[in-house]
Order: C-alpha cells, then structure tokens, then sequence
C-alpha cells in the first residue's frame, strides 16, 4: 500500500545515506572491541557516545556488573566487563520503546582478523560489521529519521547498548530486564539473515560448569589411594550428553553439548580436580526445570562417593524467547511494513539466543534481528550487505514512527 507523505517526507532522509553510514562503520570496525579487550571497549563505548550525540537524547554509560568465571583448577573468580551506554529520550511519552544492541564481538585483539576488505560493491567483510556494529547504525539512522518527522515527541526511547553480549550478557541482563519492565515493546539489533529473515522464536540457553574435587595420589605407589577426578569428570560428561532430546527420547528440542573437560596433571599422578563445561538449550522453560532436576540428582549420586566432591556453576541465562500473541502481532506489523517498502518479511525459530531472550523475560514483545543483513558472523568471513543500512534504518524508522502515530496500537497494552 502507498506510504502516506507525512512518513515518506522522512524515509527521504535517508535516501542519500549509504555513503556516509558505510564510512561510520568502517570506523567503528577498526576499533577492536572484543568482549574481554576492556581497553577497546572502553574505546568503542567512546566513539560510541560521539556518534549518537547527532540525535536529541541524554548519554550516559552504566557500569556492568562482574563476571564469575571458574577455573580450571575449579576455582570461582570474577572478572570485569566492559561499561553498557545508556541513551534516554522522552520517557514520559505515551509509547516507550526499548532499543537494544552490543558494542563487543567475538574477535579478541590478538585476532588476525582486524581488518576490512570489500568482497563486491554491496559486500564488506569486517570484524563486527554485521555482529553487531552494522545494527548500531541501523538504530541510530533510523532515530534520526524520526526526529525529523511529525512524530518525534509522541515516543519515547531507552537505548542499552552493553559490552559483554557475546560472553552471555551476565553484567548487563538486569539492567536490560529492568529497562524493559519500562518500556511497552523492544528492538534489538542483532543481525538478519542474507535475504533478511528474521528469527522468531528462540531456545534458552544455559551455560554450566561442574566441578569435581577427588584425592590426588601416586600413580604407581598408592594409585588405590586416590579418587581419580578426571575420571569422574568423563563419566558424567557421557551421562549428561544423554540427556539431549533426541538421544534420551524425551524433551523434544533439548540439548546438551559437552565442550570441555579441564584439569588434571603428570600422568604420575592421580588426577584430584576436574571442571566439566557445557552448554544446555531449551524450547520451553518446564524443559529447564526439568534438566536442573535431572543435573541434582546426578550431583548428589556423584556426592555420595568417598573422597570426591562434586558441585555445579552456572545457570539458564537466557530464557526461551516463545512466539506468543502479542510477539506474533508485532512480528505481523513488521511484516506488513516491510511490504510497504517493497521488502519481504520471514521470519523462523532459532536454537540461537541474544539479548532479546532476557528482554522478553518483562513480557513485551521482542523483535530482536532488525540490523543489517548479513552472514558468516562468529568467524574471519563475516560480512555485511552495505545496501541494507539504509534499507534496515527505513523498516525500523517506519516501524518506530506507526507506532507512535497510533496506526499501530501499542503491542505492549493491547494484549
């Protein structure tokens, strides 16, 4: 259907912005900021806070709470996170928005990838250009947008964009609850598929390490007197990669997969410590209620062995994110939108999880990949499709703008 004038006089704007938005993110790309280069985010959270001063808000940065982390001597530490950057306007309007996206990726400042080159005039592989530097920019340009349409004063925004998504968010998910519990909807900026699907429903996912504690001893001289942790460790890690759906014929779409067994010494020597690690994802959340009860009672048989000790870290940090109604009516709007700027909208459930898990923890509904679209992210050929900066900033400035109009009603009140 035509777009009416008061909203194409602003979708205008961003016509000719494709240079310039490309030339931002290179910037931001060349900023290494993965999530334990504390300096680089620092960095990033800087550049960060220079660019979005081109829009009407108050910026601020938020310190992120410490992240616990065992050892692999078993041992609990804490270890620092990057600051989150808070960006408020208007929140006194009828209509709140929350807007969510992360400043760090997955390449560390010892990474060999570091740098950008263009694979074909649409296509920049780059550090982060899709995951997520490409989504800042899509949010920021289409704020701008707005700001310069009849709508401005009719919405208002929260913006969190945090340091540690791509380590599990551990800092920054109560800040992100709590900003939610604020708003009436959210929008996060994670990436899109190449050919600009979107993910709809998403598993929880938990991460877990155990921790087994034996007698250490000599191998050949009292090897009876020891209590060989490591062989502990790799009898429960069997058992447990059991419990996945599809091997224990029960909790369809329950998954378990054991990464990593850490410990031990000199093969002289029986083994006295052990940490097993794994990573657990769900459909539903009575699926990881299930799973914790299931982990228990393997505790507690491992607990009742003379000499060994046994005890589990970790949690469900991200919930299951379901399609519900009212996630489903806005999924619609997004669709439907998208037609009106000649876009095709699909979206697919994902055993992949992001922020917008925990945000739909506040019961509004999530649209959580309306950044660029792109693909291979998490590796050395991540790359970004530069013709969807544009295109991404217009389906989530119109989206952002209808709802403030009212032509779109509240999908955080209407039920």
């Amino acid at each position: 259907m035509p777009i009416e004038k008061n909203y194409n006089d602003a979708l205008s704007f961003l016509n000719d912005k494709r240079e310039e938005m490309t030339d931002l993110l290179l910037e931001l790309c060349a900023i290494n900021s993965g999530s334990t280069n504390l300096s680089g985010l620092e960095a990033m959270r800087l550049k960060l806070m220079e660019v979005f001063q081109g829009i009407d808000a108050h910026i601020e940065h938020v310190p992120s709470l410490p992240h616990q982390f065992i050892t692999n001597d078993g041992e609990k530490i804490e270890k620092p996170v990057g600051d989150m950057l808070r960006i408020t306007r208007n929140m006194q309007a009828p209509v709140k928005v929350l807007l969510a996206g992360h400043m760090d990726t997955v390449f560390p400042a010892d990474h060999p990838f570091q740098t950008h080159d263009y694979l074909d005039e649409d296509t920049l592989r780059a550090p982060g250009g899709a995951d997520m530097k490409g989504g800042l920019l899509v949010m920021l340009y289409a704020l701008k947008m707005i700001e310069r349409s009849p709508y401005a004063d009719q919405i208002g925004y929260e913006i969190i964009i945090n340091a540690d998504e791509e380590i599990g968010s551990h800092g920054s998910a109560p800040t992100l609850v709590e900003a939610a519990k604020r708003a009436h909807f959210a929008c996060v900026f994670e990436p899109a598929l190449v050919d600009g699907s979107l993910a709809g429903a998403r598993k929880g996912s938990g991460n877990f390490a155990v921790t087994f504690s034996g007698r250490a001893a000599h191998a050949g001289r009292e090897h009876h007197l020891g209590v060989n942790a490591i062989s502990a460790a790799a009898e429960f890690a069997a058992h447990i990669h059991t419990l996945s759906g599809s091997l224990a014929g029960e909790r369809d779409g329950l998954t378990v997969n054991v990464a990593r067994i850490d410990g031990g010494g000199p093969n002289n020597v029986v083994p006295d410590n052990a940490v097993v690690r794994f990573n657990v994802r769900v459909n539903f959340a009575e699926d990881g209620e299930w799973f914790m009860a299931q982990l228990q009672d393997q505790l507690d048989l491992y607990n009742q062995r003379d000499g060994l000790s046994v005890e589990s870290h970790g949690s469900f940090y991200r919930p299951p994110k379901p399609m519900d109604a009212k996630t489903q009516k806005f999924f619609e709007a997004v669709r439907a939108i998208g037609a009106d700027l000649g876009l095709t909208v699909k979206w697919a459930p994902t055993g992949g999880c992001c922020d917008g898990n925990n945000i739909a923890q506040a019961g509004i509904p999530v649209v959580d990949t309306l950044g660029v679209r792109g693909g291979n992210i998490h590796s050395a050929d991540e790359f970004v499709k530069l013709d969807s900066l544009v295109e991404r900033a217009k389906l989530s400035g119109l989206l952002l703008m209808k709802i403030a109009a009212g032509d779109i009603q509240n999908p955080g009140l209407d039920g």
